[in-house]
């Protein structure tokens, strides 16, 4: 799909980056991550998911492929954060929503490996460009939800 934009008054022809659906499977304060095996980011650590087919929700979307890649049932929560990113092979707009594991044990289908990480300890991966704002994300909004813990409690 595409359309047209006017930038500085010259029409042009840009392609709709193609969505991406992520989850963001939580467990306590860590997230799944999963590495890539092949592709043009073969090697990178993602969140899981992919791509919408047609008369799909994203909560539909997530569903089966995480069942798909992972083999485990998921509880999709609510959207969390999306992030357009330009890559070589394509433009995409990856739209995370948290999610929590309710059922299965994890078999790799199609990625090389798979690790639950602390969120703090997200930026030791080598994550795919458009998961790192996200990822900051996360680790952010953990550091503020434990200030805001510290600033509540008080020694008696």
């Amino acid at each position: 799909m595409q359309f047209v934009r006017l930038t500085h008054g010259v029409l042009e022809v840009v392609a709709m980056p193609l969505p991406v659906i992520a989850a963001v499977i939580r467990q306590g304060d860590e997230v799944l991550l999963c590495q890539r095996r092949e592709g043009a980011l073969a090697g990178k650590w993602e969140f899981p998911g992919g791509k919408l087919e047609d008369g799909e929700t994203p909560e539909q979307c997530l569903v089966r492929e995480i069942q798909e890649e992972l083999g485990i049932q998921i509880e999709v929560e609510r959207i969390y954060k999306a992030v357009h990113t330009h890559y070589d092979h394509g433009d995409f707009l990856i739209i995370a929503y948290l999610a929590r594991h309710v059922a299965g044990a994890i078999t790799l289908r199609v990625h090389a490996d798979c690790a639950w990480v602390d969120v703090a300890r997200l930026g030791d991966y080598d994550l795919a460009e458009a998961n790192i704002p996200i990822a900051q994300s996360l680790k952010e909004d953990r550091e503020s939800s434990r200030a805001r813990v510290g600033a509540n409690s008080r020694a008696d």
